[in-house]
């Protein structure tokens, strides 16, 4: 309880870092963490094709949400054999980067809130001492490199799973031989397959490609903020000793005489 009241009574709000580029790229952090981490964190999407047998279509939407265990998510598959209908899973694992991401993400945040409390708030006890700048300098500069290898990871996985909810790989694993005819219209890709099963059966896919815009902001708002993170180093060095003059004149104490 008495460490409480001292730390309360230390409080001195003081908006003055923000001004600074110190506090205002920590502000910057904080804002772009919430973004990245939020969403990938919170993405769902889907891809689409339709199914077209003899006398009926069907629609089929695969859909798939973070943490991207893609085995979880299922869909069903028309077999064009009267009504049956086939249940079918995407394939692939892609938990590791994309919770590795968030992970990231989160953590930084709550440092980000941290230290924006401690330069807003105590900002005499952070330059008291040389050991706050130095450990803010340290802890950034490990951030800057958890957001290199977790954007860089992230990155990997979308093309991964771009790769697994593409209606193209979809279709080519179908146990069925298939010619395609594509072409572009207005930003998408439509394209008729036809194909021929061992009994002939013959059944036309129209496929729909849309770009999941919001998969690659995630990966943009990552590299984001290592470009944050690790500019700010350079003004956390600047409160350290190392960057200042070891040459620098001592403050003069009353009474001295200059030149004595």
């Amino acid at each position: 309880m008495e460490i409480v009241q001292r730390a309360v009574s230390g409080f001195a709000l003081d908006l003055g870092p923000i001004k600074e580029p110190l506090g205002f790229i920590r502000v910057l952090e904080w804002v772009f963490t919430i973004f990245a981490f939020a969403t990938a964190g919170g993405y769902s999407g889907s891809t689409h094709f339709t199914v077209k047998c003899p006398g009926t279509a069907m629609a089929v939407q695969p859909k798939f949400w973070y943490p991207f265990r893609l085995a979880d998510s299922s869909y069903s598959m028309p077999t064009c054999n009267g009504t049956d209908v086939e249940t079918t899973y995407l394939q692939g694992d892609f938990r590791s980067s994309a919770e590795f991401f968030v992970s990231v993400g989160v953590f930084a945040f709550l440092y980000c809130t941290v230290t924006l409390v401690l330069y807003l708030g105590y900002q005499h006890v952070y330059r008291q001492t040389s050991r706050g700048p130095l450990a803010d300098l340290v802890v950034t500069g490990v951030f800057a490199f958890l957001w290199l290898v977790s954007s860089s990871a992230w990155g990997k996985g979308l093309t991964d799973i771009k790769f697994a909810t593409n209606p193209d790989h979809l279709m080519g694993s179908l146990e069925v031989d298939h010619t395609v005819e594509a072409y572009a219209s207005m930003g998408r890709l439509n394209a008729s397959v036809s194909e021929t099963t061992s009994m002939q059966r013959r059944r036309t896919l129209t496929k729909i490609l849309q770009t999941e815009v919001a998969m690659e902001v995630t990966e943009i708002f990552g590299f984001l903020n290592l470009i944050l993170w690790a500019g700010n180093c350079w003004f956390i060095y600047k409160e350290t000793h190392f960057h200042k003059d070891p040459n620098a004149p001592a403050p003069m104490q009353e009474g001295d005489v200059p030149g004595a």
